[in-house]
């Protein structure tokens, strides 16, 4: 489909979609947020086995845009906060792997992108904040995929400071999973991406949706829930397979 805020290129099994706002530095208006739900869709449907989530410009997203929600009454940010929920949680559910390739700043909704995104590679040049902290909005949804990523100390310091850290304590604190120089993004993203989607597409998928489900439940409940998904798991074609090519020392051929 035809979007005005989003761009989606497919190479091969790699579809990326790219924020296509440079000009409001990505921010995330109703209209983008919509576009970019519309986006994981339509590629989650695809055959594509990975998604790079970027930016166009000079930053990756500058989070939320405040001509939206100046203008905005309860129900209209509402609507705009739950469509970026909604965007969070189909980037989770999709059966493909999603890296985010950031670039510059990604500050508060756009931090959140990133923390949401199953992995997240940084240039040198990026930068990240939740700066509600230092204003009169705290960024208070943001903080949820945040501080899954960096844990409560962490959290709590860059929500409350509002300060930005560089690529480099995002790297030391969990919220990327790589930092290269600015020349080596695309490079680092691509062989990330390659190490990530090895394997069957269909196991990979359930893998991916039961480690989420499995993440914040107590540890008795986390097993239970993912003794159940990889017993039944192990009677599917991929797994037959797989083990079959183990044992036979041969290269695995997937279904599909």
């Amino acid at each position: 489909m035809a979007y005005e805020f989003v761009l989606v290129e497919q190479d091969g099994p790699v579809a990326t979609i790219t924020m296509n706002r440079p000009g409001r530095r990505n921010a995330l208006s109703l209209g983008h947020l919509r576009e970019l739900q519309a986006a994981f869709a339509e590629v989650a449907a695809s055959e594509a086995s990975g998604i790079v989530l970027a930016g166009a410009g000079k930053v990756f997203s500058a989070g939320h845009d405040f001509a939206d929600v100046a203008s905005a009454d309860l129900h209209g940010v509402r609507a705009l906060l739950r469509t970026c929920t909604d965007l969070c949680q189909t980037i989770q559910s999709v059966p493909q792997v999603v890296v985010a390739r950031v670039h510059g700043l990604a500050t508060a909704a756009g931090c959140q992108l990133v923390a949401t995104c199953d992995l997240a590679v940084a240039a040198e040049s990026a930068a990240f904040a939740a700066p509600g902290g230092k204003g009169g909005w705290f960024c208070h949804t943001p903080m949820v995929s945040i501080a899954r990523n960096v844990g409560r100390k962490r959290a709590m310091e860059l929500a409350l400071t509002g300060d930005m850290i560089d690529a480099r304590t995002a790297y030391e604190w969990g919220l990327v999973n790589r930092v290269v120089a600015d020349s080596d993004l695309d490079k680092e993203v691509a062989s990330l991406l390659a190490a990530a989607t090895r394997g069957s597409r269909r196991s990979k998928g359930l893998g991916k949706e039961t480690l989420y489900a499995q993440l914040d439940r107590p540890e008795a409940d986390a097993y239970a829930l993912a003794l159940e998904v990889m017993a039944a798991a192990s009677q599917t074609e991929e797994a037959r397979e797989g083990m079959a090519a183990f044992m036979e020392k041969r290269s695995p051929v997937w279904p599909g």
